[in-house]
């Protein structure tokens, strides 16, 4: 099965492309949404989580997501420690939906495939930029969050620029008519790449 990563930065859209993908038929993995949701399920994640942020990291059987954020928030090593119980679970549960799967290939999205060196687990990525001013727009719309928090994200992030030179398909999401005809041709080479 062929394993295509779909990864951007903050507000460059990628939930919108991959709706793209998901009107092909093509099967999607959202990491991030899977390592919420195992947060919430698996209770070695639970038990190792509480033992690295203390009880708040669950508030009312929930994960407390704004204190877990505030935490990792600019401390790297604390970021690191969270991967390090979430990420293994996250690829086991991917191991098994892709055995589940069925069609010419997969998309499994992940905002941080290059900060983490994981381009060897894809066959093809691609990156979904657009312009920051139009990306800080969006997440204040969408989250309620501060430009200046934003912004600080965005730079924690690879630029744009790198992600390009490591991708094998671009997609430019200022305007939403153009980048869906991108996607849907990246999504024909695609094809015709696994029938070649």
């Amino acid at each position: 099965m062929i394993i295509v990563g779909l990864t951007g930065g903050i507000g460059s859209g990628k939930t919108t492309i991959l709706k793209c993908f998901k009107s092909y038929g093509v099967p999607v993995y959202i990491a991030d949404d899977e390592a919420k949701a195992l947060m919430h399920r698996s209770k070695v994640i639970r038990r190792q989580l509480i033992k690295l942020f203390g009880k708040e990291a669950y508030k009312e059987d929930q994960l407390n997501r704004t204190y877990l954020s505030s935490k990792i928030f600019g401390d790297r090593t604390l970021l690191e420690k969270m991967n390090a119980i979430v990420h293994p679970k996250v690829a086991a549960h991917f191991k098994r939906w892709l055995k589940k799967q069925k069609g010419d290939y997969v998309i499994k999205e992940a905002a941080i495939i290059f900060e983490n060196n994981l381009e060897s687990q894809y066959n093809y990525i691609i990156t979904v930029i657009a312009d920051e001013d139009l990306r800080i727009k969006r997440v204040m719309k969408r989250d309620g969050a501060s430009e200046k928090k934003i912004k600080s994200i965005i730079n924690n992030q690879l630029s744009d620029a790198e992600k390009m030179k490591k991708s094998d398909f671009i997609i430019t999401n200022n305007d939403l008519e153009e980048a869906k005809k991108q996607a849907f041709e990246i999504h024909n080479n695609i094809l015709e790449i696994i029938k070649n």
